[in-house]
């Protein structure tokens, strides 16, 4: 499963973001730094529009939807990388999530105090950059004490490593990201055998005030973290935790007629449930009978057996034949039969790349 690691400073909103997108209010919201030391995990559904249509169409009740792992992160503070305010024990944590969410403050309240006395988004963004990367750093001065003396003794992944090692140190010492050092794809398979903070793919959640919603793009401080999260070719999405929180409280249709009221289309919080899923180049195939509908998380580019092994590993190992319809011309055929007749309803074999929607009922026999 996926997992995305929800960070920033201290007062920025991290915790509740984190009860926006579990729906609930387990983890504590309070005006003052360190008040989540534990990191509180919540696993969440990716929205998907396509499955309760599909559970009508084979006349189930039973939905499971994809998921996503989110974990609330207590705030890092200037020095973090030296240990400063339980920095170590937050870092560890960070290392353990596939993405990283960072929340950054965009909205003025007296009465939420900030741990940096003033509000300023750019300068936020930069400690946290740079306690990542003097993580990174001490890492990486590691890597490549180890991997000189292994080339002393003609080690040959060690030269491999120190050539990637020599790239990304410059940056690192700089403040900035190892994800901002151009890399072969050799380069990154080796890179990821490091386990760096600063690699892991990074969405932006710029939280503002509710008033600003319906004219974010004028709004000075989320153009300033959009402006950093294009620099990085990182994702930024717009959100306003609490907002988002508040709606939790509310029927789902009563959830859009208030966004609607507000002149925003769509919740920031399934905006970033989406780009976290997406965001590592993963994709949903579907399945879909009388027991249930689902979707299955897989990498983009999955072959047909591979994909099969999902659900589960025998389903792999005696794999004959994939059944495959497209989720679109399922829906407006009406019915299995019906997909059938027109010919749309295709047998593919194990090396077949799955596309995202792709209908699925996998022959296998063991």
């Amino acid at each position: 499963m996926l997992r995305a690691g929800i960070v920033g400073l201290p007062n920025v909103g991290k915790s509740t973001l984190f009860n926006a997108l579990t729906a609930q209010s387990s983890a504590l919201a309070a005006n003052y730094p360190f008040a989540t030391i534990e990191p509180n995990v919540g696993v969440v559904a990716v929205p998907d529009e396509r499955l309760e249509p599909l559970a009508r169409l084979v006349k189930t009740e039973k939905i499971v939807p994809a998921t996503v792992e989110f974990l609330d992160i207590a705030g890092l503070v200037r020095g973090a990388s030296k240990g400063e305010g339980l920095g170590n024990q937050f870092l560890a944590n960070i290392r353990e999530t596939d993405t990283v969410v960072q929340v950054v403050r965009c909205f003025e309240d007296e009465n939420i105090v900030h741990v940096e006395g003033k509000v300023d988004p750019l300068r936020d963004i930069e400690t946290i950059q740079i306690e990542l990367a003097l993580a990174d750093l001490a890492t990486v001065e590691r890597r490549r004490e180890k991997a000189q003396k292994n080339l002393k003794g003609g080690d040959k992944v060690a030269r491999q490593e120190l050539e990637v090692l020599d790239k990304i140190w410059p940056a690192l010492e700089a403040g900035r990201s190892a994800r901002t050092v151009a890399l072969t794809a050799d380069e990154h398979a080796v890179a990821r055998n490091f386990f760096l903070l600063t690699t892991k793919p990074t969405i932006y959640a710029a939280n503002v005030d509710e008033s600003v919603l319906a004219d974010v793009d004028n709004n000075p401080m989320v153009q300033a973290v959009r402006e950093v999260a294009e620099k990085e070719a990182a994702e930024c999405v717009v959100i306003c935790a609490q907002l988002e929180a508040d709606l939790v409280a509310l029927p789902p249709e009563e959830r859009i007629d208030y966004l609607k009221s507000l002149n925003v289309a769509t919740s920031g919080v399934d905006q970033l449930i989406k780009s976290a899923y997406h965001l590592l180049g993963l994709m949903s195939f579907l399945t879909a009978g009388e027991k249930e509908v689902r979707a299955w998380t897989i990498p983009q580019g999955t072959r047909a057996q591979t994909a099969a092994g999902t659900i589960h590993s025998d389903i792999e190992r005696g794999f004959i034949r994939a059944e495959i319809v497209g989720y679109d011309e399922l829906m407006a055929s009406g019915s299995y039969a019906a997909a059938r007749e027109k010919g749309l309803l295709r047998l593919e074999g194990k090396d077949y790349i799955m596309h995202e929607g792709d209908v699925v009922h996998f022959r296998f026999n063991v």
